[in-house]
């Protein structure tokens, strides 16, 4: 099995991730998401040293939620931004202390940050301890911070506890 499928909670994020992208549940999309989901992982496996292991599927979905959720509201919040007079905006740089160790949890942090309409993450320190973000609307930076941690890097500490 571990042969064939090498990872098993990874080929199912990115069969679910091919479903939303695909907006369809039609039997091709169906089909064609879980033929990728399946080769991928199998052709990229030696292109991965060391395997995240995950844990707390049900968080991971959480997570997803939690993450569309944000998304949804960032984008009517970077809208009305823009719509805007544009001296209303706050453009700044944070530095967010990372609590996660694991490569690949800090790799989906900063994609997840930069995927939200209004951030973008811009550099991990070598030390692997600080991720530089850009903000386009800055009003409380510990309150950000705090945030970023609650609804994602908590969620990510469980999904990928090694």
């Amino acid at each position: 099995m571990n042969r064939w499928l090498p990872q098993p909670m990874f080929s199912l994020f990115l069969w679910l991730v091919w479903l939303l992208l695909a907006n369809s549940l039609e039997p091709g999309h169906i089909v064609l998401g879980a033929f990728l989901a399946l080769a991928l992982p199998l052709f990229t496996v030696r292109f991965w040293p060391d395997q995240p292991c995950m844990g707390r599927p049900r968080t991971l979905m959480a997570y997803l939620a939690v993450f569309l959720w944000d998304i949804v509201i960032a984008n009517l919040t970077v809208a009305r931004l823009i719509l805007g007079p544009v001296r209303r905006l706050r453009p700044a740089f944070i530095t967010l202390p990372l609590d996660l160790k694991n490569d690949f949890a800090i790799t989906v942090l900063a994609h997840s940050l930069s995927l939200t309409p209004g951030t973008v993450s811009s550099k991990v320190s070598e030390d692997r301890r600080t991720l530089l973000i850009h903000v386009l609307d800055l009003d409380d930076e510990d309150q950000l911070i705090q945030r970023i941690k609650k609804r994602y890097e908590t969620p990510l500490k469980e999904i990928f506890p090694c």
